[in-house]
């Protein structure tokens, strides 16, 4: 495994009209981030990714690695949590921010308290509401998470990959703007408005 310096990396720039972002963790604990992954959508819906590993500084479950393939030796000289977030806050602070499911805030939140900071004050929005909306017939019939989005939209993508997976919550909003006829923003409108 290469070192991996704690100098800063080059980012995707922007500007973006949202960026979806995917975390992998180490265990069980949302805290315990292990990857972070990024996909930024441009006015002409190029996605720009970036991943990165994150030392969590806390033990690795077997399932979890099981899951996702990433073990200590991978994160063993990457860059903690308090470094990327110190990365990507810029950033994200200037875009809507996409994760599929509430997990990825949660987790970023718990990551942040873990340091005694508060978690930045990003524009979130869910790519799967916007999934439900977009296919409400999914419900009942496999659901909204990415591996039966992945089936029924023909996304390719390796799951449970951060940066992939961010990838492809940008691949669904994407879909849902062109089946739905909305735009990201309309979308980021209704869900402030149901919060």
């Amino acid at each position: 495994m290469p070192p991996v310096s704690d100098a800063q990396p080059s980012l995707p720039q922007g500007p973006y009209r949202f960026v979806a972002l995917d975390v992998e963790t180490a265990n069980g604990d949302a805290a315990s981030i292990c990857q972070i992954g990024i996909a930024c959508v441009t006015g002409d819906d190029r996605i720009d990714g970036w991943c990165t590993y994150v030392n969590p500084r806390a033990p690795f479950s077997s399932f979890n690695t099981q899951l996702h393939g990433i073990g200590p030796d991978h994160v063993r000289n990457a860059p903690d949590f308090a470094t990327v977030i110190g990365w990507l806050a810029p950033l994200l602070a200037r875009q809507p921010v996409i994760q599929h499911s509430s997990f990825d805030r949660r987790a970023i939140q718990g990551a942040c308290a873990l340091l005694g900071r508060e978690a930045p004050p990003w524009q979130w929005g869910d790519s799967v509401r916007i999934a439900r909306r977009a296919w409400p017939e999914f419900t009942g019939n496999g659901g909204h998470g990415l591996a039966h989005l992945k089936q029924r939209l023909d996304l390719c993508f390796d799951h449970h990959d951060a940066g992939e997976d961010a990838r492809a919550a940008a691949l669904v909003v994407l879909k849902a703007e062109r089946h739905t006829g909305e735009s990201c923003d309309r979308f980021f409108g209704w869900m402030r408005a149901e919060a």
